[in-house]
């Protein structure tokens, strides 16, 4: 049996070894002490703290439903969630998404929310952006995309939306036609994406499902990949010169693949040097109880651009919420803005992760071509949000496991 080395016990790289185990011998290295990459939780008064964005689970994919369902943690240990999110607009909260709600809009500015009608409904799409602020224009109309999209954007990604493509948006927002904006202009129209909806644990702790997708696979933690190699003479792959794999799967983040694989040329070192990526901060409050999920700030006067109301994934629901920054920031900075509202009672821990998001910025369609080219010409399989250099949502990091398993699966 082929030896299979998956590096990173991440989503990613959980769900390839648990659809390969059958078919290699497989090894999973991981830097951490734990599985689940960032999308592991801290446990803090009981509190399934996310460090690093909300993570929940639904799909698009039926084939994501039934592996998840079927083969990882059952659906009866499952809760199912209405997406109940908001969005502080104007000093006023709405609902979101924002297209959908113009008419909560026109009750507090009725000449915005007119301007909003008319250039959404004269927004000519041609199919083609130059970047992704052309694209929100394209799509929602001048208006929408100045009040909102562009404002949060800039905020989420810490970088101007006209330096930056639009490739990384589809899927992650609902993008109504002229007939859907208008019917919401005369029926309560709401958000139909795949996480309208979305499921949690009924443990209460997201790692539930990680500790499933991680049982009974063969983990080695506290490893770092320093050096990765390729022995002519043996015909496989050499970890840290001492670990031999006839095939790898590598999730470790793409920007870092050129500097630790042997005799990579500088040309490719280049374009991982050009790749950026933003850390993310955050703090863990206690609030003034709610039922909304997630509350959107495109607002500059707020240093956060959302609230993870993590306490209404629970039950019964708990009076917890996350305040999210692009960025690092320092616990007193955080600290002061959140005081600013007083939704938020008491904050309780903070966090600065390294990798949150990657950013799509003029150089990222070059410089990953560039990196992705020369690996697929030596048989090295990335995989995952680092690994592929994408914003993939869980369900999707599955998803591609399951396509990359499928290739895999004839070797």
């Amino acid at each position: 049996m082929a030896k299979l080395g998956i590096l990173g016990a991440g989503i990613s790289g959980l769900s390839a070894a648990q659809l390969l185990k059958n078919k290699f011998e497989t090894e999973i290295l991981e830097k951490n002490s734990f599985p689940g990459g960032i999308a592991r939780t801290k446990d803090v008064n009981n509190i399934p703290y996310h460090l690093v964005g909300g993570h929940c689970f639904n799909s698009k994919y039926p084939e994501v439903l039934d592996f998840v369902f079927n083969n990882i943690l059952p659906l009866s240990e499952w809760r199912k969630i209405k997406r109940k999110s908001k969005i502080k607009f104007h000093n006023q909260e709405i609902d979101y998404p924002i297209e959908f709600s113009v008419k909560q809009i026109y009750k507090f500015d009725k000449e915005l929310a007119l301007k909003i009608v008319a250039d959404f409904l004269n927004a000519s799409d041609n199919l083609k952006y130059a970047n992704l602020e052309e694209w929100f224009v394209k799509k929602f109309g001048k208006a929408l995309a100045e009040e909102y999209f562009i404002p949060y954007n800039t905020k989420i990604w810490n970088n101007k939306p006209s330096e930056m493509s639009h490739l990384w948006v589809e899927d992650k927002l609902p993008v109504p036609n002229k007939h859907s904006f208008f019917e919401s202009l005369i029926e309560n129209s709401q958000d139909t994406m795949p996480h309208a909806e979305f499921f949690y644990p009924i443990s209460n702790n997201q790692n539930t499902f990680i500790d499933a997708l991680a049982k009974k696979l063969n983990i080695e933690y506290n490893y770092k990949v320093n050096s990765i190699s390729r022995d002519i003479k043996r015909n496989q792959w050499l970890i840290n010169n001492e670990k031999y794999y006839d095939l790898i799967i590598c999730t470790l983040p793409l920007k870092e693949i050129p500097f630790i694989l042997e005799n990579t040329p500088e040309y490719v070192k280049t374009a991982g040097e050009k790749l950026k990526y933003n850390k993310v901060s955050n703090i863990l409050w206690k609030n003034r109880h709610t039922d909304k999920t997630w509350t959107y700030i495109p607002e500059k006067d707020s240093l956060f651009h959302r609230y993870i109301h993590i306490g209404a994934y629970l039950n019964p629901l708990q009076p917890y919420s996350i305040s999210e920054v692009v960025g690092e920031h320092s616990w007193d900075e955080m600290k002061s803005s959140g005081e600013k509202d007083n939704f938020l009672l008491e904050p309780l821990d903070c966090n600065t992760s390294d990798y949150a998001y990657v950013i799509f910025d003029e150089n990222y369609n070059h410089s990953t071509s560039v990196i992705k080219n020369y690996l697929q010409e030596r048989a090295f399989h990335i995989l995952g949000r680092f690994g592929e250099w994408q914003y993939y949502n869980m369900d999707v990091c599955i998803k591609k496991a399951m396509d990359l398993s499928r290739i895999l699966d004839c070797f």
